[in-house]
């Protein structure tokens, strides 16, 4: 950290609202993540589809925002995250609403997740990080866990919302409702409170840009040959192609041990809410001690909840502690990394460094759960999986703690 960075108060009193509104930004950006779990069994059994057919549209639309992670991020580094972001919440949202449509025609399935893949560009991880670690360096792991809690409420919300809503009015109607309901609650934080340091205007301070801090750091080239970010990579693919799958397969996980549709969504809120306590227990301690050894701990956590997985099922408390256990751990990759990012590579090509990051983290969250789906599919349970899933949460946690410290980068301030 430099000594000549503002202090953690200094930030907060002059930015304190830009994590808040960074947080509900990053929200919609997972919404056809965590957003569409609930949808998997009354979809399937409409249209007689196998579970890895109704996965591979998603699958198919998060590599291809991995694809373009890298060119999102360059964007962000120079236009800065405010006009990218309202534009995403209000796309997003929208789109999300035309799942509704669906009709039973793979083809048309496939188009609709092709515009989501599309107009998700614009709400990326990069967009609402980037803004927050241009105006945060002395509390920034626990500004970008406030950040990415919008993943932690999208995860608590999201399949009560949507359970309660096809509950109502059937899984179409609950599709455009839900999208819509999330845009008229986003929306006015990201435009009234969002904005970073390379924006033209902040929207919380009547217009005046406030001195941006000078972006130092590695440039994009010599980032991408370091060994330090061949770890990373590994970190980010290996956890999340475990940890969303098994986020994503939870609620039909539940259905086969006979629980409830409706108690089995409650259950997934609770890793929303367990998430909310991991994202920001975590972003307090990488802020206070070495964030590498911390995430090696953390992304061995999941590791409980999958032998619970293998070995829990008749066990009445076994379900609450899966989500638990899942939830502590659900997304703190994204805290992890993201916060490495800025300490080994600094800010000067953070939004393309971060970005090729983000393609891994994506890349693990696209076939994670087509993955798990197929093995189902083809062996009628998840067992094989669940034993793929410890061993790469392991090697995760192995290329966080063999990395070296962080290097000492000047992130001054300046006109």
């Amino acid at each position: 950290m430099n000594p000549s960075a503002p202090g953690a108060s200094a930030e907060w009193r002059s930015h304190g609202a830009l994590p808040f509104a960074a947080m509900f930004g990053y929200s919609v950006s997972v919404i056809h993540i965590y957003g569409i779990n609930p949808y998997i069994i009354p979809v399937t059994a409409e249209f007689g589809w196998t579970r890895a057919q109704f996965t591979g549209a998603f699958t198919l639309a998060i590599l291809i925002q991995a694809l373009l992670a890298v060119p999102v991020g360059m964007l962000v580094d120079r236009f800065g995250s405010r006009k990218l972001g309202l534009a995403g919440v209000l796309m997003v949202c929208l789109a999300f609403t035309t799942l509704g449509t669906a009709d039973g025609n793979l083809t048309n399935w496939y188009l609709l997740w092709g515009l989501i893949t599309l107009v998700a560009l614009p709400v990326q991880a990069t967009v609402w990080t980037s803004a927050v670690a241009t105006r945060f360096t002395a509390s920034r792991g626990l500004a970008f866990a406030i950040t990415l809690c919008g993943a932690s409420i999208a995860q608590f919300a999201f399949p009560p919302l949507a359970t309660k809503l096809i509950g109502l009015y059937g899984w179409k109607t609950a599709f455009f409702w839900h999208g819509l309901i999330w845009l008229a609650i986003v929306f006015p934080f990201v435009f009234f409170f969002f904005g970073g340091a390379r924006d033209a205007k902040m929207s919380d301070n009547g217009g005046t840009e406030a001195p941006a801090r000078a972006l130092d750091g590695m440039r994009f080239g010599e980032g991408l040959r370091s060994t330090v970010y061949v770890r990373l990579l590994l970190a980010s693919l290996f956890f999340t192609f475990t940890i969303v799958a098994l986020n994503y397969q939870f609620m039909p996980i539940l259905s086969g041990w006979g629980i409830a549709p409706t108690n089995a969504a409650w259950l997934a809120s609770l890793i929303g809410l367990a998430s909310i306590v991991g994202r920001l227990v975590t972003g307090y301690v990488i802020d206070h001690f070495r964030a590498s050894y911390v995430g090696a701990l953390v992304f061995l956590i999941p590791v409980i909840a999958v032998l619970l997985l293998l070995y829990g099922q008749g066990n009445a408390l076994a379900p609450a502690l899966i989500a638990i256990m899942l939830g502590l751990t659900l997304g703190a990759e994204v805290d992890v990394i993201v916060y490495l990012t800025t300490r080994f590579f600094g800010l000067r090509n953070f939004g393309a460094l971060y970005g090729g990051l983000l393609a891994a983290l994506s890349i693990g969250t696209a076939t994670g759960p087509l993955a798990a789906s197929m093995i189902f599919d083809g062996t009628g349970g998840y067992a094989p999986f669940f034993w793929l899933a410890i061993g790469l949460l392991i090697l995760s946690s192995i290329s966080l703690f063999t990395l070296p410290k962080p290097p000492q980068i000047q992130e001054t301030t300046g006109a």
